[in-house]
């Protein structure tokens, strides 16, 4: 049996998004060219933006406020890169975080400590949010709260509206961003629940194509020009992001967040009910849980006794199964998962850590076959090691 249970890395293209890549690559003109070809694209693209903003809860979208980039990464980078350089955000300089966000927050984040910003990074031990060190740094010298809804790796979910609101009681005039790329469409939730400013979302985390992400804006922040855009050409999106569109990715990411927002109850459930059977299999072996209290229900991170973890991804892969040792993007990294570090594991033990990310299109089977490979690898793995 082939089963793939690594969706937090990425997802499988859902059918809608394939019919509407499909449709879209007749769609072959340039957005920004005057002609009824081009038009015929620009109406297009324009119909996508509307489709995702549906699906963040935003039935009518300002110029500006949704804004299409080449990934997640991009994103948050716009995110992060384009307010700081923002003029009139420059008098405070304080930045709060948590130790165990994205590269793609971290990176930038260290771009913008060499800067000057000051970088407040708080512990998440447990999976928990240490709420008595964001209260500590909420005052008006806080420019930007930037923090991820749920934890690729661990599955914990941090109570990003308890935090923005904290900080804007702190200082008003602070920016709140959340990377909801392993949130959106995995738990009920919209852009006004979650209160942010600034919200980065990704498309092949949802069963949409790779190469497609985006920003949300709100509109306080495009009136007040709070962000500016960090790399220059044509002034495509709205000025915020320059070069032309990828429609068809555009147009697969729009479907499968249609789609996504019509099931994402049964979804949710689908994928809780997985996660429970999972858990229970596992629990009473000799295989450790990581659990958070607060978590998403499709992320189960899990230690093996004295196995190092990619010993028993080769040993799963050769059964047909697909999961991860963390996230994706540092999957090369020579050094233990900071995120599990900063969790409370010590690194031998990150060192023997899976990943196991569930979809609403899993099985039951799948979840079964994993349990049955995982106390068979454990049983032939500790006898070769000894």
């Amino acid at each position: 049996m082939m089963a793939y249970l690594d969706n937090s890395a990425t997802t499988p293209l859902c059918e809608a998004a394939v019919r509407a890549m499909t449709e879209a690559m007749a769609c072959f003109g340039n957005p920004s060219s005057l002609h009824e070809v081009g038009q015929r694209s620009a109406a297009l693209l324009k119909q996508s933006r509307e489709a995702l903003g549906a699906a963040l809860g935003e039935r009518y979208l300002r110029d500006g406020q949704l804004i299409f980039t080449g990934s997640g990464t991009e994103a948050t980078a716009l995110a992060l890169q384009g307010t700081a350089m923002a003029k009139e955000r420059r008098e405070a300089r304080t930045v709060l975080t948590t130790d165990s966000e994205h590269p793609s927050v971290e990176n930038n984040l260290r771009v913008l400590e060499k800067q000057g910003f000051r970088i407040v990074r708080v512990p998440t031990r447990g999976g928990a949010l240490d709420m008595d060190a964001v209260r500590a740094n909420c005052n008006r010298d806080l420019f930007m709260v930037t923090m991820m809804l749920v934890n690729n790796e661990t599955g914990a979910r941090y109570p990003v509206e308890e935090v923005f609101a904290a900080a804007r009681r702190g200082n008003p005039d602070c920016i709140c961003h959340c990377d909801a790329v392993q949130g959106f469409l995995k738990l009920p939730m919209t852009a006004k629940s979650l209160g942010a400013d600034l919200i980065t979302l990704s498309a092949h985390k949802i069963h949409g194509p790779k190469g497609v992400g985006a920003l949300y804006i709100a509109p306080h922040i495009l009136t007040k020009r709070a962000i500016v855009p960090f790399l220059q050409g044509g002034g495509q999106e709205f000025g915020l992001r320059s070069g032309t569109e990828n429609l068809i990715g555009i147009a697969g990411f729009a479907a499968a967040a249609a789609q996504g927002k019509a099931t994402v109850s049964a979804d949710v459930a689908r994928m809780a009910a997985l996660s429970a059977r999972l858990i229970e299999g596992l629990s009473g072996s000799e295989i450790g849980l990581n659990l958070p209290e607060k978590r998403a229900p499709h992320i189960v991170n899990i230690t093996l006794p004295q196995i190092k973890s990619e010993t028993m991804l080769h040993y799963l892969s050769g059964k047909g199964i697909s999961v991860s040792s963390g996230s994706a993007c540092s999957s090369h990294a020579k050094s233990p998962s900071s995120t599990l570090l900063a969790f409370g594991l010590s690194a031998a033990e990150a060192d023997c850590s899976l990943r196991i990310s569930l979809s609403a299109q899993n099985t039951e089977q799948e979840v079964d076959a994993l349990l049955a490979a995982l106390r068979d690898g454990c049983s032939t793995l500790i006898r070769i090691k000894r």
